[in-house]
C-alpha cells in the first residue's frame, strides 16, 4: 500500500527539529557517530554473517556504548541470547530481502523472546541504512507528535504496521533531506521541544501552591528511577499480581512510556483477569492540575482508541506526597486513584581492613 502525500506541517516541524539539533548535544553526537557505527556493525548484520553471530557480538551492539544511539537495549541482551539458534535463526529470516518486511519482520520478533521492535528495526537500520528506519517508543512518539503516524486497522501484524510505518519514514528522509539514522535522531529533538512549548512559567515571583521549593530535582530523578523500576520488577511489583504491563505484537514492553496523540503514558497496563485498563502517571515536577488532567487526558485516548466495548478503564496517580489541591481534585475526578511512595535509605559500618 502507497502512503498519501505527507503533511506539510508535520514536515515544517522535523525541519525545525533538524535547524535545533545544535542545541541537544546527545542528539548531535549521535548523529556524528553515524558512520563508526555503521562501519562496526554493518559488517555483523549480514544474512551470511548473521548465522553464525555470537553472543558476545550481538550484545555489543545493543549496548549504549557502542551502538551511539539507542538506550536501554541491552536489557534485554540476556534473554534475547538465551536462546541463540533461535537468534541466528531470527536474524536471518529479518535480513532476507527476497521476501516482504512484513512478513520477516513479524516472524523475527515473534521467534525470540524480548526482540521486540526497538531491536529488531535497529538492526534493519544498521544493515541495510537507506532502506529501514527505526520503529520504538521515541519514534512513534515524535511521529504523533507532528502528525505523521499513519492510522491502522485493528489486527493488523508488528511486521504489517513496521511497512506502513517505514514508508512515511523513507519518504519523510526525502523531503527533509536527511538520512534514516539522523531522522530517527530528529524524533528526540521533536519530543523535547514539544514538551518545552507545554510547559506554562508561573509568574515572576508567583510559585505554584504545590511547588517544592526544595529538593524538587532529586525528587524528579528518584521518580525516574522508580518509573524504570517499576517496568524491570513488574511481575514481583506493586502492580504485578493484578495488572499485566501492556505488550502489542513486537513489544512485550509496549506499555513502558506509551506513545498516544496527547503524550505518552508513563505506564499502562491490562488486569489480567478482566481486561480492564490501567493508566499509571508518576507526578513529578508537574502541579497538581496538570498531574490530574494529564491522567483524565491519557484515560480519554485510551477509552477512545484501545478499549474495547466493556472494557473499562482507570487512572492511578503515583506520587511521594498529596497536598490538598491534589487530593480535592481527585474527589472530582471519578476512576482516578492515588498512591504514595516512599524511599528508605540505611547506613551500615564500613568492613574493616
Amino acid at each position: 500500500m502507497l502512503i498519501d502525500a505527507l503533511n506539510p506541517a508535520a514536515l515544517v516541524r522535523v525541519r525545525d527539529a533538524l535547524a535545533s539539533v545544535p542545541s541537544f548535544p546527545e542528539a548531535e553526537r549521535a548523529i556524528e557517530a553515524r558512520q563508526h557505527v555503521l562501519d562496526r556493525f554493518g559488517p555483523t548484520f549480514t544474512p551470511d554473517r548473521v548465522a553464525t553471530i555470537d553472543a558476545e557480538e550481538f550484545q555489543a551492539f545493543l549496548a549504549f556504548k557502542n551502538n551511539r544511539h539507542w538506550t536501554g537495549l541491552e536489557r534485554q541482551g540476556p534473554k534475547i541470547c538465551s536462546d541463540m539458534p533461535a537468534l541466528r535463526e531470527a536474524l536471518g529470516r529479518l535480513l532476507d530481502e527476497s521476501r516482504p518486511i512484513g512478513l520477516r519482520a513479524t516472524e523475527a520478533v515473534d521467534m525470540v523472546t524480548g526482540m521486540g521492535r526497538a531491536i529488531a528495526t535497529a538492526v534493519l537500520q544498521v544493515a541495510y541504512p537507506g532502506e529501514y528506519g527505526v520503529l520504538n517508543s521515541t519514534s512513534e512518539g515524535g511521529m504523533r507528535a507532528v502528525g505523521l503516524w499513519p492510522e491502522f486497522a485493528r489486527g493488523l501484524s508488528f511486521g504489517e504496521k513496521y511497512d506502513r510505518v517505514n514508508q512515511v519514514l523513507v519518504k519523510t528522509t526525502a523531503e527533509v533531506g536527511v538520512d534514516l539514522w539522523t531522522l530517527d535522531a530528529l524524533w528526540y529533538i521533536v519530543l523535547q521541544l514539544e514538551t518545552t512549548e507545554a510547559a506554562t512559567p508561573a509568574p515572576v515571583g508567583a510559585p505554584s501552591a504545590d511547588a517544592e521549593p526544595n529538593g524538587g530535582g532529586v525528587r524528579f530523578g528518584l521518580e525516574r528511577h522508580l518509573h524504570d523500576f517499576l517496568r524491570d520488577n513488574w511481575d514481583s511489583g506493586p502492580f504485578g499480581a493484578e495488572w499485566a504491563l501492556h505488550a502489542e505484537p513486537g513489544d512485550d514492553e509496549a506499555g513502558y512510556e506509551y506513545p498516544c496523540d496527547v503524550g505518552r503514558i508513563d505506564l499502562l497496563a491490562r488486569h489480567r483477569r478482566t481486561r480492564d485498563w490501567l493508566v499509571i502517571e508518576l507526578k513529578r515536577a508537574q502541579s497538581s492540575d496538570q498531574t490530574i488532567g494529564q491522567v483524565l487526558r491519557y484515560v480519554g485516548w485510551v477509552e477512545e482508541h484501545l478499549a474495547e466495548d466493556g472494557e473499562g478503564v482507570r487512572g492511578l496517580i503515583v506520587a511521594h506526597d498529596a497536598d490538598l489541591g491534589l487530593l480535592y481534585a481527585l474527589r472530582g475526578a471519578h476512576g482516578v486513584d492515588l498512591k504514595l511512595y516512599e524511599v528508605e535509605f540505611n547506613l551500615r559500618d564500613a568492613p574493616s581492613i
